[in-house]
Formats: C-alpha cells, structure tokens, sequence
C-alpha cells in the first residue's frame, strides 16, 4: 500500500482521515457498516493523480464517539471541517451506500464546495424502502444488538446479504473485519438515524457533474434504484460494476477504480 498519514481533525469528536498524494481532494465515505480502510484500493489507485483521502465518520473506526443521538446533518458539517482542516474549497466527494446518503446531505448543506459528486450502491432514503425491506434491514442489524449481542456476532451473517454471490473471500473477510471493528451505540445510533432520513425529493436542483456506481448483484441498493437516482439527477451518468455487490469498490477494485477515475479526469479542473 502506498505509504499514507493519519490525522485525527477536531474539534470533537475528532475525525480520523487518512490520506495520500497531492492535488485535487478526493474523499472516500464509507457504508453504515464500514470504515477508511474499505478504501484502501482506491487511496494506492487514486493517489498517484489526486489528494486521496478516506475518512471514519464520527463513531466509526479511529473517530471519536460522541454523545447523546445523531443528528445526520452532523456528517455533514464534519465533511466541511474536513475540507477546511485541508484547506480546499471544493473536492470530488465519492459516497458508499451510507456515505453516498451523506453526499447527498452534504449537497443540500454545502453546495458550493464540490468538484463531483460519485454516489455507490446507495439510495435516496429507507423511507422508500418497502415495509417489509425496512423491517428486514433493522431485524439483522440493529435488533441482535439491543438484544445483547456484538457487533462480531451479526458481521458474516450481515456481510453474507451484502456481497455478491461470486464475491472473493478477500473480499467477504474485508467486510467482515470492518463490521467486527464496529464501535456498537455509535452504530445503533446510525442506524436509528439512517431508517428515519426523509426521502430526497430535491436530486433535481444537483448542478455538480455526477456519477452513480453500483454492482450488478447488489440485493440491497439494487441496479433499478440506481438508474432511478441517476435519473433524478440532471446529466448523472450510470455505471454498473459487473458481478459486484454492494461493497462494489472491494468486490471488484479494479473495475470500480477505473470507472471513477475515469469520470473524476474528465471533470478534473487540472
């Protein structure tokens, strides 16, 4: 891996980020179920052309946990702390699953500081999930913790909805891990705050050039929910990562690299 920093930004609760290289920034956001090191393929691929970085969100990974319930705007406004810390105006902000829902909220709040905007396996709101969806998604997360258990004890199972089915052990172990390092209150937390988001209705006013990713065999996030996002979204373009599902840029690193890199040098202001 490319050698990297890691830098804790505050105030509390600090944000851990690591990073690498120089020139435009790109920052990388991890799922409800992750951390910055889902993003270790992209910071060696990506490095050599821009300022790579990957952030844990507050909570997750090296970040501070932080009291009382979230607020999801909360992301937000420490995505821009990020940004200020680095001292840039505007970056190519890229979302998974959560943190593409976080991308859009960043949107919404701090328009003005985006270059791009590349949204993976994501959607525009649980509100507009089925009941029966919705239910499922909390019965396998949430639930068994309430009930007792850790973490570590729903990571296969939960990972095991989450992959595709020609998925590599690689890559179902990396989910694993970063599931396994779950910090368990602050994940509830973000769970509870994730089920209750508003739906997006505003994608329309997004003037950003935008991209949407998604695996092929995603269960969760499916390819129907992407091009309907993308088609919410004036002049987003659409790619589907073959024979990947959710966790798209870990499943297949390689495709997923150069489809976003791609797009990221076509919309480059260098």
């Amino acid at each position: 891996m490319i050698a990297t920093q890691l830098e804790k930004i505050g105030p509390a609760p600090r944000i851990a980020v690591e990073h690498a290289g120089k020139g435009e920034l790109v920052i990388f956001m991890h799922g409800i179920g992750g951390n910055r090191r889902n993003w270790y393929d992209q910071i060696d691929a990506f490095a050599p052309h821009f300022h790579a970085a990957a952030w844990d969100a507050r909570g997750y990974g090296d970040s501070d946990d932080y009291d009382g319930p979230l607020n999801f705007g909360s992301y937000a406004d420490d995505l821009a702390r990020v940004l200020d810390k680095f001292r840039v105006e505007r970056a190519h902000v890229v979302g998974l699953s959560m943190g593409g829902r976080i991308a859009m909220d960043f949107v919404t709040r701090y328009a003005s500081r985006l270059l791009t905007l590349t949204l993976c396996d994501t959607h525009k709101g649980f509100a507009g999930f089925s009941e029966e969806k919705k239910k499922a998604f909390i019965a396998s997360r949430k639930e068994p913790l309430l009930a007792g258990k850790e973490p570590k004890d729903i990571a296969e199972p939960v990972a095991r909805t989450l992959v595709g089915p020609n998925a590599s052990e690689a890559a179902f172990r990396s989910l694993v891990d970063s599931m396994c390092r779950l910090h368990k209150d602050s994940y509830i937390k973000s769970i509870e705050a994730s089920v209750m988001m508003d739906v997006r209705d505003d994608l329309y006013t997004i003037k950003v050039p935008t991209h949407v990713v998604v695996g092929s065999e995603d269960r969760l996030t499916t390819v129907e929910m992407a091009r309907e996002l993308a088609g919410d979204i004036p002049g987003a373009e659409l790619t589907v990562i073959d024979d990947a599902g959710h966790l798209s840029n870990i499943e297949k690193p390689a495709e997923f690299n150069a489809a976003v890199l791609g797009f990221l040098h076509r919309h480059s202001s260098r």
